[in-house]
């Protein structure tokens, strides 16, 4: 494996690219129209454009990313997360192709991607489960009868679903059909499949992963993830370790990810989503077959790159964890910063970023897609960048990421970085006392107002942008430089100007 071919966009994308080279493999991206400009195509040693900014016309278009991988000689396919990445048919046609795809099996990915299927094999291997159906409700009077012996409330969920999508809680038998209906529409759109299942509602649980990885050798699991904030079932912040994980937990929880892995002979980083209950009983909710959003926290406790070990396990080289039961270090929090306006219901945000510049120092990481100069538009997710902190403690993670959120300067677009300052200075987060229902009894945590002093501020720092921005694109010709020199620092120093509108 000597180039591999990033079949994805914005910080994950970058986020591969970076690993290939630290791999010492070759990176080729890939860019729809919109992306031009995106700092994953610069950083590659090759891009090639894929389409229009639709989707449909270039990051879901399999056929486009084959003949990308064809035209720049790549021998492996990373899909990232998102897009193609848990689609079985994709891994199945890069497999065809002759490439080798960075991730598990097209059949691991189906058998984990339906999610009746997988609670059929979790429950055949000992795996606790919610309680629930097992196969896809086929009319509404059987999913009356289901819900009845389950007792309200239940959850409709999409069988090929994922990413909080459809899903409907129903608390009264009269809600049902309704719901059914919801989910199902809501999962054809996003899955291309409609079916839905139901399984009980447990109320105010934490929402706690597991991240495993496995070679051809060993399976192995690197502790958990926090991921209880979020809304409409959309992760916001995330950390480890977990307050409510103790080790004998830990190795427990650990040890069925790991049954669940096996169970379908699973190759590469995945991760085992579980519902954790207040008296400590654990229910498996779905395996993510794919890299995660919020890998980097497992990262900076473990000391493990995920994303390069991805790569060297899909080479066929084993992977280097150590042997034995891993402790986590300190505490890691990651914070996604969206282009939504808190001001008005988390509505998604577009526009041009006048001005970008993350936090820094002791502690910090940023995963970014974007910089000042990119247009933020409707084509793609929210996710601007995550700010990820390590501590020595949770106390100090959440200190340093309060002031982390504080240095952050995104100008040109609104995100959700009030409600984020606000969430770290908050009582029942900094006691640990969260479940994934939090947000929806706290809509306090959640209105907030726009800020006339911040507008102003806003307005400053994009003036300042602006003369930054000028003073850059101005030529200057060197003093005593030859005649020659001189036409190309200028012409190279005009084509930076227009690099930057």
């Amino acid at each position: 494996m000597k180039r591999v071919l990033v079949a994805n966009r914005g910080e994950i994308a970058l986020r591969i690219i970076r690993a290939c080279h630290e791999e010492g493999l070759e990176a080729v991206a890939v860019y729809s129209e919109a992306d031009r400009l995106s700092p994953h195509v610069r950083s590659a040693d090759r891009a090639i454009a894929i389409g229009p900014a639709a989707p449909s016309e270039s990051y879901l278009n399999v056929a486009r990313l084959l003949e990308a991988a064809r035209l720049s000689q790549a021998d492996a396919v990373h899909p990232g997360y998102g897009f193609l990445a848990e689609r079985a048919h994709f891994a199945r046609a890069v497999t065809e192709a002759g490439l080798i795809f960075v991730g598990p099996s097209a059949e691991a990915i189906q058998a984990m991607g339906d999610k009746t299927e997988a609670r059929r094999r979790m429950a055949a291997a000992g795996v606790p489960i919610v309680p629930g159906l097992t196969l896809p409700v086929t009319d509404a009077a059987a999913a009356g009868r289901a819900a009845g012996e389950l007792g309200y409330p239940v959850l409709v969920k999409a069988s090929a679903g994922g990413g909080g999508k459809g899903m409907r809680v129903v608390r009264q038998p009269g809600e049902l059909a309704t719901a059914l209906e919801l989910a199902a529409s809501e999962a054809l759109k996003a899955f291309g499949d409609a079916s839905v299942y139901l399984e009980k509602y447990v109320e105010r649980p934490r929402h706690v992963e597991i991240q495993v990885l496995a070679d051809a050798t060993r399976t192995v699991h690197l502790g958990e993830r926090e991921c209880s904030i979020q809304r409409r079932h959309q992760k916001l912040v995330e950390e480890s370790p977990s307050v409510a994980v103790n080790a004998a937990l830990r190795e427990e929880m650990g040890k069925a990810a790991v049954a669940a892995a096996v169970a379908v002979n699973y190759r590469g980083a995945g991760t085992c989503e579980f519902l954790l209950a207040a008296d400590g009983a654990f229910y498996f909710l779905e395996m993510n077959t794919r890299i995660q959003v919020e890998h980097p926290v497992t990262e900076l406790v473990y000391g493990v790159d995920l994303v390069r070990e991805q790569l060297r396990i899909a080479a066929g080289e084993p992977m280097r964890v150590p042997t034995g039961q891993l402790v986590p270090r300190g505490w890691a929090m990651e914070c996604r910063v969206t282009s939504e306006d808190v001001s008005n219901g988390f509505l998604p945000a577009t526009g041009r970023l006048d001005l970008l510049r993350p936090p820094a120092g002791p502690g910090v990481r940023w995963d970014g897609g974007f910089e000042t100069g990119n247009e933020v538009t409707l084509f793609y997710d929210s996710l601007l960048g995550k700010i990820v902190v390590w501590g020595r403690n949770r106390h100090d993670a959440i200190a340093r990421m309060g002031r982390a959120l504080e240095e952050l300067l995104v100008v040109g677009v609104p995100t959700n970085q009030p409600f984020l300052i606000r969430l770290m200075r908050d009582a029942d987060f900094l006691s640990g006392a969260i479940d994934s229902q939090l947000l929806d009894r706290r809509p306090d945590l959640t209105s907030i107002s726009p800020d006339p002093d911040s507008a102003i501020d806003m307005a400053i720092a994009v003036a300042l942008a602006e003369e930054e921005a000028r003073q850059s694109r101005r030529a200057v010709i060197p003093q005593g430089s030859d005649q020659t020199a001189s036409a190309n620092w200028l012409r190279a120093s005009r084509l930076e100007g227009l690099r930057q509108p």
